[in-house]
This record gives C-alpha cells, sequence and structure tokens, in this order.
C-alpha cells in the first residue's frame, strides 16, 4: 500500500481558465447512471465471498498451494518481477490518459477525480480494516499476516471498473486484462495466495462503484467553482534513480 499512497502524493490536475461546452452545462448533467442497483453488487460479492473461502478452510488451502506451486518463481528458477509494483496504475492512469488522447468519458475530469478519490478512500479503508483484521500470512513469509486481501489487486480493479464506467467495455476489457495480469503477477512474486487476489478484484469493483454511487453528491462540493470555467489537465513527470512520478496540482 505504500506505493498507493506515493502515488496518490505524486498526482496533480489542473482545471483553470473560462467557460467552454463541457462546463457550461455541467449544472443540467444528469447522474442517473450512478444510481445504486443491487446488480452492481453481484461481481464484488461474488468474488470477496469466494476469496473469504480461502481464509480457514483447509481445502482451499490445499488448493492456494497448488496455484502457488504452479506459479510461483521460487518452484521454477525464475526471478520475481518488480513491474507489478507500478503497473497496478496504470488502469487509474488511464482514467484521465484516454480522454487526453481522443476518447470520449462520460465525466469531465472533475467529476473522474471525485470518483476516484471517493474510490481510493473506500478501497485504502476497506484493504487495510480486512488486513490487519484478518491477519492472513503471506506466501513468501509467514512471519508478515498481512496477506488477505491483496491491495496491489484491488488497486488495479478499482482502476479497470473506472475506465469500463467511463469508456465502455471495449476499453474496460483491456483495463480489466490488465488488472488480471496483475493478480497473476502477485501470486508469481509469491507475495499473495489465490483467495487473496479474488478477494481484491472485488473489493476494488466495490470501491469505484462507491465512488459511482456518491458523486452525485461529492460533485456538488464544486458546482460553484465549475461554474463559468474551463478545465485544463496539467501532468508533469520526473523520474529519479530507479523511480519515476506524475506530478498534479488541483486549481479552480
Amino acid at each position: 500500500m505504500r506505493h498507493f499512497i506515493l502515488f496518490l502524493l505524486c498526482i496533480s490536475i489542473v482545471f483553470n481558465n473560462t467557460a467552454n461546452a463541457q462546463t457550461s452545462s455541467k449544472d443540467s448533467i444528469s447522474y442517473d447512471d450512478c444510481k445504486f442497483k443491487v446488480t452492481d453488487l453481484i461481481a464484488p460479492a461474488v468474488l470477496i465471498t469466494a476469496g473469504s473461502f480461502g481464509v480457514k478452510g483447509q481445502k482451499y488451502k490445499n488448493f492456494n498451494q497448488k496455484v502457488r506451486e504452479k506459479l510461483s518463481y521460487k518452484y521454477h528458477n525464475t526471478k520475481k518481477t518488480y513491474a507489478d509494483d507500478y503497473i497496478q496504475y496504470l488502469p487509474i492512469a488511464s482514467v484521465y490518459g484516454l480522454s487526453l488522447l481522443g476518447a470520449k468519458a462520460k465525466h469531465d475530469y472533475i467529476d473522474r477525480t471525485m470518483v476516484l478519490a471517493v474510490s481510493a478512500a473506500t478501497m485504502a479503508a476497506l484493504v487495510n480494516t480486512i488486513k490487519y483484521t484478518v491477519k492472513e500470512p503471506r506466501p513468501h513469509n509467514p512471519d508478515v499476516k498481512n496477506s488477505f486481501p491483496s491491495g496491489h489487486t484491488a488497486t488495479a480493479f478499482m482502476g479497470a471498473e473506472i475506465v469500463r464506467e467511463e469508456y465502455g467495455w471495449g476499453y474496460g476489457a483491456a483495463a480489466y486484462g490488465i488488472s488480471t495480469l496483475i493478480g497473476v503477477a502477485r501470486i508469481y512474486n509469491d507475495r499473495h495466495w489465490f483467495n487473496d487476489i479474488l478477494a481484491g478484484a472485488g473489493i476494488g469493483i466495490l470501491s469505484a462503484r462507491v465512488g459511482y454511487w456518491l458523486l452525485p453528491y461529492t460533485s456538488k462540493i464544486f458546482k460553484k467553482n465549475r461554474k463559468n470555467k474551463d478545465m485544463q489537465l496539467g501532468v508533469s513527470a520526473f523520474a529519479t534513480g530507479n523511480s519515476g512520478c506524475a506530478t498534479l496540482a488541483l486549481t479552480f
């Protein structure tokens, strides 16, 4: 989770200047598509429930071990990868990046930022509360008891669900594919069990849905600021040693 915190500290979005068509009509925009629907709970409920069975069930633990032996680098004389520590944020970056490349998003930059902020806060609260309540030992080190659920996977799937909601299943399927690879990479790196990945995916999707359910309310916070204002996205990036960062600032 430390990488996720650093990521949030490194991101900024700049909105400024004068009115344009996108923002001038914002007050009349309908958020009917953000209303709570029971069907939104099906996928996360199935994933979280399935993942939870692996915490105590011995048969599931045996299955976890078999998956670990099939996928973990420790069993195949290969090297650990660190790509998952960074690629986990690719779906989140795509929430903004796709529109910069010409794809049409359902909501503007401010609304997407509100969704992302609420989703990230929800995801972080759920993941950390469960981690330090369940205290499931990590596969690579049983003394580290914060394996369940996978925070990396939750982060990736949260971003993927937002991409799907904003840009449709065309881009959403690609984002979900990347998120699935992140989950596989966590098992390959011997950092998580299979059930950790399932629960993390469910929490990520659920957190994104919470962001949308609350959007009609969080959007009102910026209603006055958005009147007769244009929005521009400013992004700067830098690299130091082996790490890189994109800096953001939120300005109205």
